[in-house]
Order: structure tokens, then sequence, then C-alpha cells
């Protein structure tokens, strides 16, 4: 009796092109980061709007680069280029080809920090107000929501939605903080989403009311 094994194949390429939402489930963290960037938007970072020089990357995917590197552990802009090529989460951010050199992710830091740091706040606020924040770097959340509603604890509310964005911006320059010194550790926990918001369409529409809080407590704070 012969041993049947699957036939693996690296050699052979594809005859039609892959669908790069097929690479990782529903349920993954990059979903969830990709989907809340372009809610959040790009629109304070720096490109060159005169159209000379190289092509540049997109700010939302950059953001996007570095914001699921730095919750999942990668802080070096050398390791954050090497996963471009290995991490198939990485080059799905990155749309499969484009692999940003080191130099280019860490001058987009540098040059767009604040930017970066008010992105990166608003992106762990959305997903704490989801309740899927469980650990990034010192950040540790109870995930309870604060809802921007009318009630008489409203003001109680407010106040408490501006110490916890004050909280969450403390944490975000550690993290940056951590990227410009690249000590390359790794963190213990990431981010998980629950089964609830693991399908884009429910995601979406998840990101879109957290998003809608989210502003009313940043109008508040």
């Amino acid at each position: 009796m012969s041993v049947r094994l699957v036939n693996i194949d690296r050699a052979t390429p594809m005859l039609f092109p892959a669908d790069m939402r097929e690479w990782l489930p529903e349920n993954h963290l990059v979903h969830f980061v990709v989907d809340a960037v372009n809610q959040i938007g790009a629109g304070k970072f720096k490109v060159n709007n005169r159209g000379t020089g190289s092509e540049q990357y997109p700010p939302e995917m950059m953001l996007a680069l570095l914001i699921y590197s730095y919750a999942t552990g990668r802080f070096g802009s050398r390791t954050i280029e090497a996963a471009t090529y290995t991490d198939v989460a990485v080059r799905y951010i990155c749309g499969g080809a484009a692999h940003p050199d080191h130099s280019v992710i860490c001058a987009f830091r540098k040059d767009n920090k604040e930017a970066f740091e008010e992105a990166f706040t608003k992106i762990l606020l959305l997903a704490r107000q989801l309740k899927k924040l469980k650990k990034v770097g010192g950040i540790s959340v109870d995930g309870t929501k604060i809802k921007a509603n009318a009630s008489k604890h409203k003001a109680v509310s407010y106040k408490r939605a501006g110490e916890i964005i004050s909280e969450l911006e403390a944490e975000v320059q550690k993290l940056t903080k951590m990227a410009e010194e690249a000590d390359g550790k790794g963190l213990e926990e990431g981010l998980s989403l629950p089964d609830e918001i693991r399908r884009r369409e429910e995601r979406r529409a998840a990101l879109e009311s957290a998003r809608a809080e989210m502003e009313e407590m940043y109008r508040e704070a």
C-alpha cells in the first residue's frame, strides 16, 4: 500500500489571479485595521501634491502597515520591511507586491508623527468601543463602552471620555517610542475580533457606529 500525500506544488504559475481576501480568514485582525483606517482616513498625512519624483505609497496603506505591525509586536522599520515579504497579513495590507523600504517606513512615521499618533489613538478608541481591545503594549482596557447619549449622567460620561482619550494618547506615545527604539521585542497579547464583527459588512456597520460615538466623544472631551 502506497502512502497518499497532498501534492504541494510551488513551481506551477497560477492560471488565474489570486484574490488576496482569500488569503486570510474573515476574523483576522488585519481586516479590522484596514477598515478602521478607511473610517479614520489619512487626510492629515503629508503627500507630494506636485506630482514630481517617484510614486508615493498611499498614506492609508502606510498607516495600516504601521498600526498592524505595532499591534502585533513589530517595531523596527527593518523588521516591518521584512514582513512585507514573509507575512501574509502584511502582504495583504501592501497589496501583495508593494515592499516599502525601511527608510521609507521610518520617514513616514517621523514626518507624520502628530497625525500618526492622532490616527492611532482614534483606531484604538474604535477598538475599545467595539470591545475588541485586549492589550497592545501597555494598553489594557476593560471594554466598557462610553455612549454619548442624553442622560443625567452625560457630563460624567463626557469627563470619562476625555480621560480615556488622554490615556490612549499616552499609550500611543509609548508605542511610538518603542518603535523609535526598535527594540524588536514581541507583545504578550494583541487584538482579537469577537464573532459579531468578523464578517465584512457587519464590521463596517459596527465601525461606522463606533466612529459616530468616537467623534461625539472628541467634540465633548
